[in-house]
């Protein structure tokens, strides 16, 4: 369905390596995702396959279409969802969807099976101007301007950023029934939680690729022993396990210290002693399986 063969994107005279040399694949039907933090390269990767970059090395075809020779066909067969909302503002819900079916040769009765559970929510409020819609809703009315042609393949930049925790619940669960009719979902995303919830996801950092697998995989191939701690002084105990002479890598997450030892078997009682000496009581200690941001750290750290 989607083939990227070493893609790369150069930015600007100090030629900003953007997208160093990305190769993955997407099968048909597969939820699809690509996940690293903001400037990773996302965005660039996803506006050369919706054919609105030109690549600057390498190649890449999306329903076995170049992404350079064939763009009319591609831009037929795909939706696309920016990261910034992007439909006219002044115009109503009713009046972008129209619109975009218009621009695609159909109607919105043609294809309103497709959105029909997703517009369902938002068509009470039909006749009001998107520019006045709240961040939940820009987001819904957009994924059925994307979908309003019947694509085969659905691009989702970065679709959750800056909505609430409960339209991001139910964004994901919309995923799950487009999924269910055979499109093919290859959505960007900075927040390590939504890793799960695809079939396949690409870590990628700077430009490049650091792994590709499914989400449980890359989790369990996480190489060491980890261990979460917890004390009031935060600051001071991550210097202190910065310094304790086992330690492989310590970082901040959340209210704990997610911490991995150059041998396993490191006990709560050998930490316990250790930090006292530095004046360091410690509240919790136990073992933790890897996340899929634990995962990115390593890597990153490697």
């Amino acid at each position: 369905m989607i083939q990227v063969n070493n893609i790369t994107k150069v930015y600007g005279k100090e030629k900003t390596l953007a997208v160093n040399d990305v190769s993955f694949s997407v099968k048909e039907g597969e939820l699809f995702g690509l996940i690293g933090p903001d400037g990773a390269g996302k965005t660039s990767i996803f506006r050369m396959l919706t054919t609105l970059l030109l690549p600057d090395g390498g190649s890449a075809t999306v329903n076995g279409f170049d992404i350079v020779k064939d763009f009319k066909q591609i831009r037929n067969s795909v939706g696309y969802m920016p990261g910034k909302f992007s439909l006219y503002q002044d115009l109503s819900i009713e009046e972008n969807l129209n619109f975009f079916a218009t621009v695609f040769n159909t109607t919105v009765e043609e294809n309103y099976h497709l959105i029909k559970d997703i517009y369902i929510q938002i068509e009470p409020f039909k006749k009001r101007r998107a520019g006045k819609l709240s961040g939940g809703m820009k987001q819904k009315l957009a994924l059925c301007c994307a979908l309003i042609h019947k694509p085969t393949v659905l691009f989702l930049d970065e679709p959750t950023t800056g909505v609430d925790p409960v339209s991001r619940k139910e964004f994901w669960e919309m995923l799950k029934r487009l999924k269910a009719q055979n499109i093919t979902i290859v959505v960007s995303t900075p927040y390590m939680d939504e890793a799960t919830l695809c079939d396949r996801i690409a870590l990628i950092q700077e430009g490049k690729i650091l792994s590709i697998d499914t989400p449980a995989a890359i989790t369990a191939s996480y190489p060491d022993e980890l261990i979460a701690l917890k004390s009031e002084k935060m600051s001071a105990l991550l210097k202190a396990l910065n310094e304790f002479p086992k330690i492989k890598s310590v970082y901040a997450f959340g209210e704990y210290a997610h911490a991995a030892f150059q041998e396993s078997g490191v006990t709560e009682e050998e930490i316990k002693t250790y930090l006292t000496t530095q004046q360091i009581a410690l509240l919790e200690f136990k073992k933790i399986e890897a996340t899929i941001e634990d995962c990115f750290i390593g890597f990153l750290k490697n």
